[in-house]
């Protein structure tokens, strides 16, 4: 059963105020080489078959929004 991996990420144009808080707070305990991080999900999906058309669907109705993230998705099993 092939298993789709779905990542969702702010657009690149967005403020990421939890990704700023994740860099602040890493540079505080003394990790300075990270200058910035940004905050997405990563959504495992288990299917009976990989139909890209239908994951993009998903993607756009439920798992990402569109106005404001981007998807990309793979399989990985």
């Amino acid at each position: 059963m092939p298993i789709v991996r779905v990542a969702v990420t702010l657009k690149p144009s967005l403020l990421d105020s939890a990704g700023r808080t994740v860099a602040g707070s890493l540079d505080k305990l003394g990790f300075h080489e990270v200058s910035a991080a940004r905050i997405g999900k990563l959504i495992h999906l288990e299917v009976d078959r990989f139909e890209p058309e239908r994951i993009k669907e998903m993607c756009e109705k439920l798992l990402a929004n569109p106005v404001i993230e981007d998807y990309s998705f793979e399989v990985v099993e």
